[in-house]
């Protein structure tokens, strides 16, 4: 073969592999384009990520010079930059959160929720992104005879409506609970001697204590022994099977690129969001 010849040979190849690159690389994007607008087309709003949070429950979500701050905050917007949409929160109280996304008032809730046997029928969850470990707490007086969860049997706790807290007591045998909004409230009832101790998390407590007196409560932190970690997770409905997986994409890989540990350490003073 003429050098001439060769030439022209080796162009066409190139030429032809050129295409070939081309051809996959817009394939590959027509794929990507697909499968985000068949998530948008879940959402209430195509290009909004609408997330249902109370706004009180530092520091998960909670107001910092009126605006909403906190780690699911970040969170949520981290996500919806994932999704390639805005981000809209609609603060929303506790024991209306769930029923709201049931009544299609927001795609989804992140609010330090947790699976439970009666939610999963109904709802759908992500992979979890907070392993939420245990807290014991009490007024000081009661510091001596309640140290480790079954001491509850008997006792009067104070508890969200409706957490996995409420649950863990009712199972260990509370007497009496009392029904409280937020974990400031919690404390305060304790501090009041109305309640013998409330089941919670340590990453809570930890947030509070920061910035707040912790004068006439004692802390105890549950070791896992006693009871595992709670898996904290987005809820969904099970109609937005595609939305579920995209944001289960987008909570791996902020993951792998460190951002959840650096959103938790931030809010927690440590990491929170391994096992």
């Amino acid at each position: 073969m003429k050098r001439t010849q060769r030439v022209v040979h080796l162009f066409i190849v190139l030429a032809g592999l050129f295409l070939v690159l081309v051809g996959c690389q817009k394939t590959s994007s027509q794929q990507a384009s697909s499968s985000t607008s068949n998530v948008k087309q879940e959402l209430l709003d195509h290009k909004t990520l609408t997330v249902g949070l109370e706004g009180t429950y530092a520091p998960f979500s909670y107001r910092k010079n009126g605006e909403l701050a906190g780690f699911e905050v970040d969170l949520s917007r981290d996500i919806a930059k994932k999704l390639g949409v805005k981000v809209k929160f609609v603060p929303t109280k506790w024991d209306s959160l769930i029923a709201g996304l049931g009544a299609n008032k927001f795609d989804v809730v992140l609010n330090n929720i947790t699976k439970t046997p009666e939610r999963e029928k109904v709802y759908d969850f992500s992979t979890p992104y907070i392993y939420s470990r245990y807290a014991l707490i009490t007024p000081t007086a009661k510091a001596g005879t309640i140290t480790k969860l079954a001491d509850i049997k008997g006792k009067t706790v104070v508890e969200g409506t409706g957490t996995s807290n409420e649950v863990l007591a009712k199972k260990l045998g509370a007497a009496k609970i009392l029904p409280s909004g937020d974990f400031a409230t919690t404390l305060g009832l304790l501090r009041q001697n109305r309640a013998d101790a409330t089941i919670n998390s340590t990453a809570a407590w930890y947030s509070f204590a920061k910035s707040n007196s912790t004068k006439g409560l004692k802390f105890r932190a549950v070791p896992d022994a006693q009871q595992k970690p709670d898996e904290v997770s987005a809820l969904l409905t099970k109609k937005t099977p595609k939305l579920r997986k995209a944001i289960n994409q987008a909570i791996h890989d902020l993951r792998a690129d460190g951002t959840l540990k650096k959103l938790s350490e931030k809010y927690f003073g440590g990491d929170v969001t391994t096992k």
